[in-house]
């Protein structure tokens, strides 16, 4: 993606994505706040309201964008390829960052690996069943596991929602403001982020009261937050400009999801494991999604 040239004012700019932060945060609390709906009966349904006010805050976004940028083609084609919403090189934008993802997690896709190799030994050695039985096994319950997890919210949460409605506002919407408010593409990485990250302070209160209202521990749990979410979105950021495609971020963003934060130390007693923990389990979906 190139930069553009700088038809909007800077201020114009981050005022812009400034507010589709906020606007992104504030509809979640739509439902109860504003429209005085009576709580969700489930947790199902808390999180398909909170689906349905993601979904609406991406497409205002979106329209909000076609209105404020100079945009002076009128081809849908052209339209569409300013928010990265294009069919050329899609498989290279899907497989290369995936790929250049995985070597983050180097160490965790090394554990998973064994976990697997090892959970395979200990069911030949119970069952007496060689090997190629136990994969072959494992394949064929893959149809039911599969159809189990698509029937669950958090599958669409973390998998779908989550990354198309984040990716669609904070990157393909604020980098081409940015960009064409006249930053160049290095100061729109790592501001970009910024708008990412300071959208999550809405979780601090509930953070708080779920740490029994130790505000050292919040605030270790925020702060790691937050500082993750930034280098996520620094990097997210650069897979949008350098491929021009949202594929390129959105793919990194749910396989960061499901891999959670890598493995930086083993199992037992440490400083942070508490922390770290916290954020993967209850904090936020792999510490650094909104919808929760």
């Amino acid at each position: 993606m190139e930069e553009s040239e700088g038809r909007l004012s800077k201020p114009v700019a981050v005022i812009a994505c400034i507010a589709m932060t906020l606007f992104y945060v504030a509809i979640l609390y739509a439902p109860t706040l504003i429209l005085r709906l009576p709580p969700p009966q489930s947790y199902e349904n808390f999180m398909i309201r909170r689906f349905i006010c993601a979904a609406v805050c991406s497409v205002a976004s979106v329209i909000f964008c076609a209105l404020v940028l100079p945009i002076t083609s009128g081809e849908a084609s052209y339209s569409f390829g300013v928010y990265g919403i294009r069919s050329d090189h899609f498989w290279q934008a899907m497989v290369f960052p995936l790929f250049l993802t995985s070597l983050m997690y180097a160490g965790s896709l090394m554990l998973k690996s064994m976990l697997l190799v090892n959970k395979w030994k200990e069911h030949r050695h119970q069952e007496g069943e060689p090997l190629l039985g136990c994969i072959k096994s494992t394949l064929l319950s893959l149809p039911g596991q599969m159809s189990s997890v698509a029937s669950n919210v958090l599958f669409w949460r973390n998998f779908i929602v989550a990354p198309v409605t984040e990716e669609l506002v904070f990157r393909a919407c604020m980098i081409p403001l940015l960009l064409c408010g006249g930053f160049k593409a290095y100061n729109a990485i790592f501001l970009c982020p910024t708008f990412f990250s300071l959208a999550h302070l809405n979780h601090m209160m509930e953070i708080y009261s779920r740490h029994n209202y130790s505000l050292l521990k919040a605030s270790l749990v925020v702060g790691l937050q937050l500082g993750y979410t930034v280098v996520f979105g620094s990097y997210a950021s650069f897979l949008f400009i350098r491929t021009g495609n949202i594929v390129a971020p959105l793919v990194a963003h749910a396989f960061c999801n499901y891999m959670g934060l890598p493995v930086l130390f083993e199992h037992g007693k440490d400083v942070g494991k508490d922390i770290v923990h916290g954020i993967n389990r209850n904090d936020s979906p792999k510490g650094k999604d909104l919808l929760v």
